[in-house]
């Protein structure tokens, strides 16, 4: 269809229903000449839900006009936020994003074959994206990379540095995509000015960025996958899709900050170019609107009730569903969902019925909080001649304390710097007046004379990096283990080291995202 259009026309199908666009002149010439390089991305974070629709539609509106369209699922990216998505689950997450998006785009009719599909680690490890990284870092300041992200970076009140690196990254995507646009919301504004103030630094072109509203989720803020309450998941039963409109904000004649109206506006009209509203003959019968304009009005005037507004979008939207659910119901793509996004309120029920029985099949090891420290310094307890202080930075504002009588096993100045393993959630108690805020984890021999040594990470760890035991990756630490409860004794009975030096429960590894906990002489020990 593309071909057959105008440069005028092109354009037009390209900003239609946008918020904004950074460079329409040059959208113009570009339009002249050739047809448009863009891209969307996405960080494969939270699950997608209906308000994904809104780029979708768009997407489809960029291939109506001829655009050559990359999507990036940024896997990456969604690391950096905070880590929204842990390392161990990333890969999965991705899978899903990348089998969802493609189930939406087929059930409002776009042809895959258009599209280019692209994952950020497929390029971003690179020599040269990596050397782009750093030079980009040593001409961005700290203000502008925190004001950059501030709308789309998670903000917390220690944040870390790679939301620092957030910004940097998606602007060397768009010289790495090798697109004329970038496409996204509003709120990614600040990044696209920054994106534009600092390419050409590197002497790289200023693009374009066409920027889509912020769509209202059904509470009427903006929808959010962190939101139950705001959104429909595109696998939401249909009863489910009853119960959240029905529950939606949609006040009579309140046109603003109205979802309903929103999904409408830039869903369902882009792609029909009409919409139904559905309502008995004694109100009226069926009425046919061809524009979103004639749609508004009669609702600012109460010509269409709220209830048929959403009795008629829920119709419409089950629709788009349909094909996206019958997708999804088969035995993988149901695992794939399941493991990507574990069902919080079971994990939590689970770890809530363990503590309430006392027999050891009935806690798990995700309920410890174990990370990767490293000791920062070792000092004698004040009033203990036995005992040190061992100071641990574990990824928090301030190092963790802990007393323990390690150096008596291993020289003070071995355990200087040296990364160990810390269980984080035991309750904090005071030994000799200093409150010890954690335990070093350890392997101890079996026989005497008694040895001890601390456990080991795996090479290139940095603190604050969760530990998890093989097969239990997704549960969620209890926030602190009640000593009544004893769930870490129930669990240690099972600590082993293995014949292969490696720590497990069960026989199931000690872990990190780059592999086993060991230790290096204490073979069939226990740890401790």
């Amino acid at each position: 269809m593309g071909d057959e259009l105008t440069p005028r026309e092109k354009c037009h199908l390209i900003t239609r229903n946008l918020q904004e666009v950074l460079g329409e002149d040059k959208l113009t010439t570009i339009l002249k000449e050739r047809d448009l390089k863009v891209y969307w991305g996405t960080a494969t974070t939270g699950k997608p839900h209906v308000a994904y629709f809104v780029p979708m539609s768009k997407i489809a509106d960029f291939l109506k006009a001829g655009c050559e369209v990359t999507i990036l699922f940024a896997d990456l990216h969604a690391y950096l936020d905070n880590m929204k998505a842990p390392w161990e689950l990333l890969e999965l997450r991705t899978q899903y994003y990348e089998t969802v998006i493609k189930a939406m785009l087929e059930s409002i009719g776009v042809p895959l074959d258009k599209l280019k599909f692209i994952r950020g680690t497929d390029y971003q490890l690179s020599k040269e994206y990596t050397l782009d990284v750093y030079r980009l870092s040593s001409l961005v300041t700290q203000h502008d990379a925190k004001k950059a992200g501030a709308e789309v970076v998670k903000q917390v009140e220690h944040p870390l540095l790679s939301g620092l690196l957030y910004p940097g990254l998606q602007a060397l995507d768009e010289e790495y995509l090798k697109v004329d646009a970038q496409f996204g919301g509003v709120d990614q504004r600040k990044i696209f000015t920054f994106a534009e103030k600092y390419l050409p630094s590197l002497g790289y072109t200023k693009r374009l960025h066409l920027m889509n509203p912020m769509v209202p989720g059904l509470t009427g803020t903006k929808m959010s996958s962190s939101e139950e309450e705001s959104k429909i998941d595109l696998l939401d039963r249909k009863e489910d899709v009853k119960k959240k409109l029905k529950k939606a904000f949609c006040e009579p004649g309140n046109v603003e900050n109205n979802g309903i109206l929103s999904f409408i506006k830039h869903v369902l009209f882009p792609l029909k170019s009409e919409f139904v509203i559905l309502r008995d003959t004694k109100w009226g019968g069926n009425k046919t609107y061809t524009t979103y304009e004639e749609l508004e009005k009669d609702f600012a005037t109460e010509v269409v009730h709220p209830g048929d507004l959403k009795s008629s979008v829920e119709v419409a939207l089950n629709k788009l569903l349909d094909p996206i659910r019958e997708k999804f119901n088969t035995p993988e793509l149901k695992k794939l969902t399941s493991t990507a996004y574990p069902d919080p309120s079971k994990s939590k029920a689970s770890v809530k019925n363990s503590t309430k029985n006392s027999n050891p099949e009935d806690v798990v090891p995700s309920q410890l909080d174990i990370r990767v420290g490293k000791v920062i310094s070792v000092e004698k307890h004040p009033d203990a001649d036995s005992l040190y202080l061992e100071k641990i930075d574990v990824g928090e504002p301030e190092p963790r304390t802990v007393i323990s009588g390690l150096v008596q096993f291993v020289p003070k100045e071995q355990l200087q710097d040296r990364m160990v393993v810390l269980l984080c959630n035991l309750k904090p108690q005071k030994m000799r007046g200093v409150e010890s805020q954690g335990m070093l984890l350890c392997a101890s021999s079996v026989g005497e004379p008694r040895r001890v040594e601390p456990l080991d990470p795996p090479a290139g760890c940095c603190p604050g990096e969760r530990v998890y035991v093989e097969g239990y990756e997704s549960g969620q630490p209890d926030d602190e283990l009640k000593p009544k409860k004893r769930v870490f004794e129930k669990l240690q009975a099972d600590f082993r080291i293995s014949e292969d030096f490696v720590a497990q429960w069960k026989q199931k590894n000690f872990m990190t995202r780059l592999g086993n906990v060991s230790c290096k002489t204490l073979k069939g020990g226990n740890i401790s």
